[in-house]
């Protein structure tokens, strides 16, 4: 058998490609316009439709712009609904900003403890690339957004407004990653030549005031105090003066956010259902600890979100959305063919994709809504996503089922909703996964 390709071989292939008449007009239509504009199928515009048996109502839609915080804006999504319900607001958002600044610093303070931690691993081990690659990235989870509101509350967005970094922070990471990279090789070295604890977190003090300088010039100072002043929807003006972040969160949000848990869908073999599992190194608050999920199966999974959503309250989820999706706003396997185009099967399982690194979670988003068939099972889901309002339907994306079974990772529950054997499942001690792990992914 022949280990290269022949020429005999790609003259066999080309053969068999032009006599074909579907290859001809595949090729004719993709060359000219794309693949992904040439697989949607318009029948599926009829069955995903942007009506829903449960409905949730959350006006304005927000934007992320060019910033990987989707996981932050769906977590301050979640809970502005709340705060618009309960105070009666016309629209209202979050800061987003003032999450992102100490989210920066605790990681920074993160990666170091880490690096701290790791003296003993060679400077070319995978721990110690892994720490190295993306130590202050956009990216996160549930419960790490979390950590932070539980250290230090939230703010309006009017007391910290987004800044050009906010927005757009791939300078401003890059400078906070190079610093970083070369603070960790000050600690090893620094190490090696005997320094002690009490020396090295002298260094870290340093080190992390400089991450605070960077973060200050780029995204502004945090607000100490605040003035909180607003319109309800009867146009009753309201000011609430000398307001600090945690007292503003405690007043106008008040939920215990440790009463929600993470739940995955992780079907592999190395993840058996109804255990607890956590991630090695992965977190960003220090003395909060790091992440925590309960695997469950796709039927227990589902049915934990449809009950959130009939009591009226939204479900925060993580999914790979580039599969199978477009900017109009479908998620959904049956409505891009590509296997069609390219006279293919792409069949692997979901387990598979996750063992042979083709899906993980990439984007965090919120369910506001789904619809229920005549026997109350679901077929189609509504999801507010933070892309702004020209993606989708006015900011609205729809997904189907299956696409909700296939590419849904992780959702975030109530504990009320969990049964017994559910909550002492969450609650045993966790296997601890590797860093590298794909429920390690973080959500941009």
């Amino acid at each position: 058998m022949n280990q290269e390709i022949t020429f005999e071989l790609l003259k066999e292939y080309d053969g068999n490609f032009m006599s074909d008449r579907g290859n001809r007009i595949a090729q004719k239509a993709a060359v000219a316009s794309g693949p992904s504009a040439v697989v949607k199928d318009y029948l599926k515009d009829r069955e995903d439709l942007h009506e829903f048996s449960i409905s949730l109502k959350q006006p304005g839609i927000t934007n992320q712009k060019a910033s990987g915080r989707c996981w932050m804006f769906a977590g301050l999504n979640f809970l502005r609904y709340h705060m618009i319900q309960k105070f009666n607001l016309k629209d209202f958002e979050l800061s987003q900003n003032f999450t992102l600044f100490y989210d920066k610093l605790e990681k920074s303070n993160w990666f170091l403890e880490n690096i701290m931690d790791t003296f003993a691993e060679p400077v070319h081990s995978r721990v110690l690339d892994y720490l190295l690659r993306d130590p202050v990235g956009d990216g996160g989870q549930w419960d790490m957004l979390r950590s932070l509101i539980k250290k230090y509350g939230l703010v309006p967005k009017s007391a910290m407004p987004e800044t050009f970094s906010s927005s757009n922070t791939r300078v401003m990471d890059r400078f906070i990653t190079m610093k970083l990279r070369e603070d960790a090789s000050l600690l090893r070295k620094a190490h090696k030549n005997g320094a002690g604890r009490e020396k090295l977190y002298e260094m870290k003090k340093e080190m992390l005031e400089e991450i605070y300088r960077i973060l200050a010039i780029s995204l502004g100072n945090p607000p100490v105090s605040f003035t909180f002043e607003y319109r309800d929807k009867d146009e009753k003006f309201h000011r609430d003066p000398d307001l600090t972040p945690k007292a503003f969160y405690d007043r106008y949000i008040g939920i215990d956010l440790d009463d929600y848990i993470s739940i995955i869908n992780a079907p592999t073999a190395d993840k058996p259902f109804h255990r607890s599992y956590t991630v090695q190194y992965l977190g960003n608050v220090k003395e909060d600890g790091g992440v925590k999920y309960l695997n469950l199966p796709m039927e227990e999974f589902k049915e934990l979100a449809v009950r959130q959503l009939e009591d009226g309250t939204p479900v925060w989820f993580g999914s790979d959305v580039g599969q199978f999706s477009g900017r109009e706003g479908i998620l959904d396997r049956d409505a891009y063919r590509y296997d069609e185009l390219f006279s293919t099967k792409f069949g692997m399982t979901k387990a598979e994709r996750l063992d042979y690194c083709d899906s993980l979670m990439t984007h965090a988003m919120v369910l506001q809504g789904v619809n229920l068939d005549e026997e109350g099972k679901p077929n189609r889901w509504r999801v507010e996503n933070s892309w702004g309002k020209d993606a989708g339907n006015e900011g609205y994306y729809v997904m189907s089922d299956d696409w909700f079974n296939e590419f849904t990772y992780q959702i975030v529950i109530h504990r009320k909703y969990l049964n017994e054997a559910q909550l002492a499942e969450f609650e045993s001690e966790p296997v601890m996964l590797d860093p590298w792990d794909p429920m390690g992914s973080l959500a941009k």
